[in-house]
């Protein structure tokens, strides 16, 4: 979603306001050092950061707030085909029908994430910019009948039937061998083989007169007629007892199969989106008898009516799996699975849905083997606490040092990122114990412009260059109440941390991996699940002709120290 350079001035101006409206310590430690002769401010980027990348995997996908559907070759990480699946619920419970029932429509619309541009007064057509797309090109799309049934608890589970049934983003083979007739079958090509991600508006029209008439306008959707005479037969003429309520009805008809592939007119690019699929509804039009008949009515003895299905439960709880298939650069592949170097990796790869993450490990593995006691002497022994860590805990002089400020910015490798789409923030996470960071829950700033840019002094947002569609440059993540806890607190543990893409900095559940991907990492945020894309930042390596010395991953700490 886009998020324009200007925002970065928006930001820096409103960054002293919230640090000392939202947080408390940074506060008071201003108020002591001000006009102060006796305190000095300094800046310490000695301290050691090893960051590396880790592959992600098929990852648990149902049920996700936002999901992904295209096909999409994205020119640094690979082909990428995401298909999605959900089941479906009947807007009105036991509906009744008459006789001699003709379908007029089956018509299937779910809303893009777009903004409103502009509005024509003449024809009365308003332009729209769409939001959350990569490419522009045509996929194929297949709409199916899910023959597969999405349960709603594991009956495997050791602890009986309280533990959701979990579904995995590399289950397609088993949709595809369940899948019923297809249903998106219309001659009209941009509906199914060249179905094309459109800008503009949805029209509901109907003829008067030899005239069309706009009888209802949309905002930017998929728009596609579905086949009525599967309808028919799996609604109206549904066996009877199958739409006594939505949890038979779930059973009876399991829902819709959405299934991607690369188009013939474009096979080696496509284009995927971003889509809120609970806003999805399937509205079957029809004509009937006024009354029970064993004849045909006139048209005057014959009304019209309309059933609707929706893709967001309402009364229940309705499943939905994301599925995706990659075919990995072969560049990124080596990155993310080679053997990693223990000063860590020179090039980080980030990437959303089953892609991969960066772990990071703050501060040099203990070496000294010395730690501290009581009254602040060093003593011989390990004591599991990294040597630069003790240090600032432990200074040599017994001053104390106040950190007014911690950080670690993240620079883009735009060499290596060329055109590939990029996200608009990154989050780093308490990775041992899967949850937001302390400087996470402690951030209470709102941005006028979005959501999504809420917790702005926490930070994460993509920085890019002031000219027109200027790349980006960097991402800025502010650790400062993490490090003040790490310092002040022996007792803290120095977590790892984990590094990921993120859709939406509200959203703090986790997904869990099909197969952990190492003993650390069991599950990833489900906020890296829902994102598609991804990006390149430079490592912590010293010395590497691959890392620019001003590029290289620094953990900045800004600090107050009594003379």
């Amino acid at each position: 979603m886009k998020f324009n350079f200007l925002f970065k001035a928006f930001i820096l101006g409103l960054v002293t306001i919230f640090v000392v409206s939202c947080d408390k310590d940074y506060n008071e430690i201003g108020t002591d050092i001000v006009n102060d002769d006796h305190y000095q401010f300094d800046k310490d980027i000695t301290k050691s950061i090893i960051a590396y990348n880790q592959k992600i995997g098929p990852v648990e996908t149902n049920d996700l707030p936002i999901n992904a559907l295209g096909y999409y070759n994205n020119p640094v990480f690979g082909k990428t085909k995401a298909s999605y699946v959900t089941q479906l619920e009947l807007g009105t419970l036991a509906p009744t029908f008459k006789t001699h029932i003709v379908i007029d429509s089956v018509h299937l619309y779910i809303p893009y994430f777009s903004t409103f541009k502009s509005k024509d007064s003449e024809t009365g057509d308003s332009t729209y910019e769409l939001d959350s797309i990569q490419g522009n090109a045509k996929i194929d799309l297949q709409i199916y009948e899910n023959g597969y049934f999405l349960r709603d608890y594991d009956p495997s589970s050791a602890v009986g039937l309280t533990q959701s049934q979990k579904y995995y983003s590399d289950q397609t083979q088993q949709f595809n061998d369940a899948k019923g007739a297809q249903l998106n079958t219309s001659v009209i090509s941009a509906e199914n083989s060249q179905f094309g991600f459109s800008p503009n508006e949805v029209k509901i029209t109907y003829q008067k007169n030899l005239e069309t008439v706009v009888k209802e306008r949309k905002t930017p959707g998929m728009s596609i007629l579905l086949n009525k005479d599967f309808f028919l037969n799996k609604i109206m003429n549904a066996p009877a007892g199958k739409l006594i309520n939505n949890n038979v009805f779930k059973e009876y008809f399991r829902g819709l199969y959405f299934k991607v592939n690369s188009s013939i007119v474009s096979p080696d690019q496509g284009a995927m989106t971003m889509l809120d699929f609970k806003k999805g509804k399937i509205t079957i039009s029809y004509h009937q008898d006024k009354v029970i008949s064993v004849v045909q009515s006139p048209d005057a003895d014959r009304e019209r009516k309309t059933i609707v299905l929706s893709l967001g439960g309402v009364t229940t709880n309705l499943k939905s799996v994301n599925l995706f298939e990659n075919d990995n650069n072969s560049v990124y592949e080596s990155a993310i699975t080679g053997i990693i170097p223990p000063t860590g990796q020179e090039r980080l790869y980030l990437r959303g849905q089953e892609g991969a993450m960066t772990v990071i490990s703050l501060f040099a593995p203990e070496v000294d083997n010395y730690g501290y006691d009581d009254n602040n002497i060093q003593i011989p022994g390990a004591n599991g606490v990294a040597d630069e860590l003790d240090d600032l805990r432990h200074p040599a002089d017994g001053k104390k040092i106040l950190i007014n400020e911690a950080s670690i910015t993240f620079n883009i490798d735009k060499d290596a990122m060329a055109t590939a789409p990029e996200p608009n923030r990154i989050m780093l996470y308490d990775l041992t114990n899967n949850r937001p960071l302390l400087d996470y829950y402690n951030d209470n700033s709102v941005s006028s412009l979005s959501a999504k840019y809420n917790k702005l002094v926490h930070g994460g947002i993509l920085e890019k260059e002031d000219v027109t569609d200027g790349r980006g440059i960097k991402y800025k993540i502010r650790i400062t109440n993490h490090i003040r806890s790490l310092i002040k607190n022996n007792d803290s543990t120095n977590v790892k941390l984990g590094l990921i893409v993120t859709e939406s900095i509200a959203t703090t559940t986790n997904q869990s991996l099909k197969t952990p991907a190492s003993t650390l990492v069991k599950k990833v945020p489900t906020a890296s699940v829902m994102n598609p894309r991804g990006t390149i930042i430079y490592g912590s390596t010293k010395q590497s002709a691959i890392v620019p010395e001003n590029k290289r991953l620094k953990l900045e700490i800004y600090y107050t120290k009594p003379d």
